[in-house]
């Protein structure tokens, strides 16, 4: 089983993992690829106008062969071959606060909520793994832990997919 955690940055996936990651009933291992990303130097530089790293994905998708029984996360993890993507989601507002709470520029903060009102990473999960693969799950107003067990009912088959549910176009 091999399980992506993706969404816009600012939706809650780190957090919401390393709950799974310190669930000692949890059974996947949990990968942080932007960790992996930093650590393991697949990068392609730095963005001076976003200042972010841009990441070799056929590197990281290189590394993740091979690897089953893993849930990896990142806004970036729909782009590698899963079993299942979940996508959180949140209200564009709260991706602004939690995006300066964690100190980023207002400029990078609204280029990411307005990316979430748009759609583009569930557009993009639901293009790579078609419909029958991709859970969305909204985090606005949910505890990490409630959303740490969406994830593992998920992971459990205990959860049926979902896309397009979520929709914060209005906010634009």
């Amino acid at each position: 089983m091999r399980v992506a955690v993706t969404g816009t940055p600012g939706t809650g996936k780190t957090t919401a993992t390393e709950l799974l990651a310190q669930d000692p009933d949890f059974d996947l291992d949990v990968v942080h690829l932007n960790d992996v990303i930093k650590s393991e130097g697949f990068d392609e530089g730095t963005d001076e106008d976003r200042g972010s790293v841009i990441a070799d994905l056929d590197a990281v998708a290189e590394w993740l062969d091979g690897r089953d029984d893993v849930l990896f996360e990142s806004h970036l993890a729909h782009n590698f071959d899963a079993d299942r993507v979940v996508v959180l989601r949140a209200h564009p507002d709260t991706v602004v606060e939690r995006l300066r709470e964690r100190g980023d520029s207002d400029a990078k903060a609204y280029e990411n909520a307005e990316s979430e009102a748009l759609d583009v990473v569930l557009s993009e999960a639901v293009e790579n793994h078609g419909l029958e693969s991709v859970y969305e799950i909204d985090t606005t107003d949910r505890s990490p832990e409630d959303v740490a067990g969406e994830i593992s009912a998920v992971v459990a088959d205990d959860r049926e997919p979902s896309a397009g549910d979520v929709t914060y176009i209005d906010w634009l």
